[in-house]
């Protein structure tokens, strides 16, 4: 589900906000989980802030019309 930056480039804004409301969501569900001691993968929560911050960059580039 790691998208690279040139793939979410390609998204319109629309696509970008579902993405990102999913990404937060899960964001949250991972933290909760790695609190629980439920994660097996910890640096699964750095790629999902990864992509977060990505995908922020994106939609507050002024090259992107948000409409």
């Amino acid at each position: 589900m790691d998208k690279t930056f040139q793939e979410l480039k390609l998204k319109t804004p629309a696509e970008l906000q579902k993405i990102l409301r999913d990404d937060r969501e899960k964001l949250r569900a991972l933290q909760f989980d790695r609190i629980a001691g439920k994660v097996k993968n910890a640096n699964e929560v750095g790629h999902v802030k990864k992509n977060i911050a990505q995908i922020l960059t994106i939609l507050n580039s002024p090259s992107v019309d948000n409409k």
